[in-house]
């Protein structure tokens, strides 16, 4: 994902969209990376996940406020609708989800 391509991707898309916001160099993000990667096996039809790199699309972070990494926003018609910051479970992340999806 990148600054240019959030619009597209994620404030226009139909099902809800959940963006990591990640670092190379954070190693939170990299344990973070597998849960996602399962998270979204499991919720094909009714979630997309991406990742944005905060260092190299600055913009897009700084407009919504992310301040850590990594950070997860849900977004649904164009908001985010929640906030995750820390790595996670993927149980601890499907209980915190599971009212929205």
């Amino acid at each position: 994902m990148t600054d240019a391509a959030f619009a597209a991707e994620v404030l226009a898309s139909e099902v809800p969209v959940l963006v990591d916001f990640t670092a190379a160099w954070c190693p939170p993000c990299r344990m973070l990376a597998p849960v996602l990667a399962a998270f979204a096996a499991e919720h094909p039809d009714t979630l997309r996940v991406v990742t944005l790199d905060i260092d190299h699309n600055p913009r897009t972070p700084a407009t919504y406020g992310v301040l850590a990494a990594p950070t997860l926003l849900l977004f649904h018609g164009g908001q985010p609708i929640r906030s995750l910051v820390g790595a996670r479970s993927k149980a601890r992340l499907t209980e915190e989800l599971s009212d929205l999806l």
